[in-house]
């Protein structure tokens, strides 16, 4: 892999600020129902024998003589889990349109700016099963540590997106946002299993294909390759072959986006041959 941690740099122009409520996924805070001294301001209720006197509003008291104090919606931090598919069919792709990179690079997006927030992020790569890439950190030097592993990741296998995400879902400790990265090259049951195997958590499947996987330049004798099984066929491309191949692309990708609606996730299509900041930007805004 070649990603080059500068486009880091470029990052820090996007807004990193965006609320959202709390039921979307996108957002860097969530409001707690819980009443506490927190950092923003609910409203006031009458005062009661045992509550805090700090927190009687005295110029209300100038102007009702009555005790009111003050409520705050305590906030927690949200934790943005990453998960980008390491499967042998995501090493495809040329140069900055390659898919792995791509959707890694998506990834390193959310935690960037998660990071920026000041919530924390955990990077992983699934494949048959999760390989966690930081350690717990959620700063830039972190950051800059899970790029070299990214750098140093062997793209192989068969994905199986739902055994390692229902594992992964064990190290989940309070409700998140997890994103999950992949070419989704598996059955859509299987997508469906693994986005039910987060429960609760808000997920947001980013579905990343290189430009000549949904528009193929090719006509004529061609040999395809299967790049996780390696098997090959030769066939001549072109007229209906073309037309069913398109047909049927569509069709999966639809059948993804619907199982993903269906379960209440979040669901973007990235054409890998995009602009990077771009694409990034309309899956961030949502």
């Amino acid at each position: 892999m070649t990603i080059d941690p500068n486009f880091l740099d470029e990052l820090a122009h996007l807004d990193a600020s965006l609320k959202r409520q709390s039921d979307s996924p996108l957002q860097g805070q969530q409001d707690s129902d819980s009443v506490g001294e927190g950092l923003t301001f609910s409203d006031y209720r009458r005062y009661a024998p045992g509550d805090d006197t700090r927190l009687i509003d005295w110029r209300v008291y100038a102007r009702t003589e009555e005790y009111f104090v003050k409520q705050f919606e305590a906030e927690r931090n949200l934790t943005v889990h990453v998960l980008v598919d390491s499967s042998a069919s995501m090493d495809y792709g040329e140069g900055d349109a390659h898919k792995f990179e791509f959707g890694a690079k998506i990834g390193l997006g959310f935690a960037y700016l998660t990071a920026e927030e000041n919530n924390d992020f955990r990077f992983s790569t699934v494949r048959d099963r999760p390989y966690r890439l930081d350690t717990g950190r959620s700063n830039r030097g972190e950051l800059l540590s899970v790029i070299d592993r990214l750098n140093e990741t062997t793209l192989d296998g068969e994905a199986e997106l739902a055994a390692a995400v229902e594992e992964y879902e064990e190290t989940i400790r309070s409700r998140s946002l997890v994103v999950l990265v992949s070419d989704f090259l598996v059955d859509p049951e299987e997508v469906a299993e693994a986005v039910a195997a987060l429960g609760d958590n808000d997920v947001l499947l980013v579905h990343v294909l290189a430009p000549d996987e949904l528009d193929p330049g090719v006509t004529g004798d061609t040999i395809f390759e299967d790049p996780e099984s390696h098997d090959t066929r030769r066939s001549y491309f072109g007229g209906s072959l073309a037309r069913q191949y398109r047909s049927r692309l569509e069709r999966h990708t639809d059948d993804v986006a619907e199982r993903a609606r269906d379960l209440r996730a979040d669901y973007a299509l990235l054409d890998t041959g995009e602009d990077y900041f771009e694409a990034f930007t309309s899956v961030w805004v949502g």
